[in-house]
C-alpha cells in the first residue's frame, strides 16, 4: 500500500526527519485559512510521480492565485487520476537537491539503502551516480555513513545525511515497509535539510499487525499502487504515432520527455506500475506487460511502440519472452518459442506496430543463453529493433514515426 505525499511527510516528522511547514486542503476554500506564509507550493496528492511536468505542482505568492490554482489542481488528472486533497506548502530555496531511499530488494531479500547528489524530477536521467549499499546484517550507523562516503559528500554533510537515512532506515523497520524514499533532499545555502517530497510504501502482508494505517486502507484504491490493475492507456497528443510502454512513474515521465525533445510526437502512453509497490511480482509483472501491449496495440493512431521496462525482476530474455507471445498471437503462430525459426515466421494478419524495445532486466544464469538467442532471432525476423541504450531507443522510435508521417 502506497501513501499519498501528505501521509509519508507525517511519518517524517515522528522521527524527526526535517519537513517544510504545511497545511492539507480538501477544497479551494481552505486556502482562505492558511496558516503558513506565502509564497507556497500546491501539490496534488495522487500515487503517482512526474506530478511537476504535469501540472500538479504550483507555485503561488497570494490567496487570490492560490484559489484559483487550488481549483485547478483539482480539476487536473494525473495520468488519470484526480486528486482528493492537495498538500500547501512553504516554499523552500535550495542550492543541491539529493535523492535518498531505503528499499526492500525482493530478488536478494535484503533492504538496501540508495543514494545519489543528483536529485529531483531528472533522478532517472543521472542512474549512473546513484549509490547503493546493502546492508548485509543488523543495521547500524555504518552503513548510512558508507553510502554518504560513496555519494561523495564531505564534512558536515556526512553526520547530517548520514542522521536522515538512520531515521529513514528506522521508519523502513518498525512500520514494515518496502519503500521510504526523499526525493528531493534539498540542501539550503546554510547546509540545512529539509524533504521537500517524500514516498512510503507498507508492506500489505504487514497492514493486520500495523493498526495506524488501517483508516487509510480506504483511500488506496488507485491504479499505480493496486498490484491487480495494469490501468488504461493515456492519450497526450491525438495527432500523434508513438505509443509507449514503461514502468514506474519516473521512468514513464522521463521516456515521454526524451522523445518530445526529439521532436517525437507520442499519441498515448501507459505505465505498467513500479515494482516497488507491494504484491508485484515476476508473474504479475508480465501479465501486466502482455495487458499493456495488447492494449497500446489497439489504439489505431499508435504506429511505432516504444517498450523501454527497467526492472530488477525479471531478465531481459523472459521480458523478450513475452513481447514475442504477444506477435504471435497476432500473427496466428502456433509454435512454441524453442520451436521458432526465423524463416519460418507467418505474415502478420493483425496490424502491430513497428516496434523499439529496449530492455534492462536483472541479471541472469548463462544457461538461458540458449533461449535469449531464440527469443532475440524471433524479434530480430518480426522486425522488431532492438536497441541497448536509451538514447538510441529515443532515435529509432522518432525515426520510425517521421517515415509514417510522411
Amino acid at each position: 500500500m502506497d501513501l499519498l505525499e501528505y501521509q509519508a511527510k507525517e511519518l517524517f516528522q515522528t522521527v524527526g526527519i526535517p519537513i517544510p511547514p504545511s497545511q492539507r486542503i480538501e477544497r479551494p476554500k481552505d486556502i482562505k485559512s492558511l496558516t503558513i506564509p506565502y509564497p507556497i507550493a500546491l501539490k496534488s496528492q495522487v500515487y503517482i510521480g512526474g506530478r511537476g511536468r504535469m501540472g500538479g505542482i504550483r507555485f503561488v505568492e497570494n490567496t487570490i492565485d492560490a484559489i484559483a490554482a487550488a481549483q485547478s489542481i483539482f480539476n487536473l488528472p494525473i495520468m488519470g487520476e484526480y486528486p482528493k486533497v492537495l498538500l500547501a506548502e512553504a516554499k523552500y530555496e535550495v542550492e543541491q537537491e539529493f535523492y535518498l531511499a531505503v528499499i526492500l530488494n525482493r530478488s536478494i531479500r535484503r533492504p538496501v539503502l540508495l543514494g545519489s547528489v543528483k536529485g529531483g524530477m531528472n533522478v532517472q536521467q543521472h542512474v549512473d551516480q546513484m549509490q547503493h549499499v546493502v546492508v548485509e546484517q543488523d543495521f547500524s550507523p555504518y552503513y548510512a555513513r558508507r553510502l554518504t562516503i560513496k555519494m561523495g559528500l564531505s564534512g558536515d554533510l556526512i553526520e547530517a545525511v548520514s542522521s536522515i537515512v538512520e531515521k529513514m532506515y528506522h521508519l523502513f523497520a518498525t512500520k514494515d515497509l518496502d519503500l521510504v524514499e526523499i526525493n528531493p533532499l534539498g540542501i539550503s545555502s546554510d547546509g540545512k535539510l529539509i524533504a521537500l517530497d517524500g514516498k512510503v510504501s507498507v508492506n500489505d502482508d504487514a497492514l493486520p499487525r500495523q493498526t495506524a494505517f488501517a483508516g487509510l486502507i480506504g483511500d488506496s484504491d488507485g491504479d499505480e499502487h493496486n498490484p491487480q490493475q495494469t490501468g488504461c492507456p493515456i492519450t497526450l497528443d491525438p495527432d500523434g504515432q508513438i505509443g509507449i510502454l514503461c514502468n514506474g512513474a519516473g521512468l514513464t515521465m522521463t521516456t515521454i520527455d526524451l522523445i518530445c525533445a526529439a521532436g517525437g510526437k507520442p499519441v498515448s502512453f501507459l505505465n505498467l506500475g513500479s515494482e516497488t509497490q507491494a504484491g508485484v511480482s515476476a508473474s504479475l509483472l508480465k501479465e501486466r506487460l502482455a495487458q499493456g501491449l495488447e492494449q497500446l496495440a489497439q489504439i489505431k493512431k499508435v504506429r511505432v511502440l516504444l517498450v523501454h521496462l527497467v526492472t530488477g525482476l525479471l531478465p531481459d530474455d523472459e521480458m523478450a519472452e513475452v513481447i514475442a507471445g504477444f506477435i504471435r498471437r497476432r500473427s496466428r503462430e502456433p509454435r512454441g518459442i524453442s520451436e521458432i525459426r526465423p524463416d519460418t515466421l507467418i505474415t502478420h494478419t493483425v496490424r502491430i506496430p513497428q516496434m523499439v524495445v529496449r530492455l534492462v532486466g536483472r541479471s541472469h544464469n548463462l544457461e538461458n543463453t540458449g533461449n535469449e538467442k531464440a527469443v532475440n532471432a524471433y524479434l530480430a525476423a518480426a522486425q522488431v529493433i532492438v536497441v541497448e541504450s536509451l538514447d538510441d531507443a529515443v532515435a529509432q522510435t522518432v525515426a520510425q514515426a517521421r517515415k509514417w508521417a510522411k
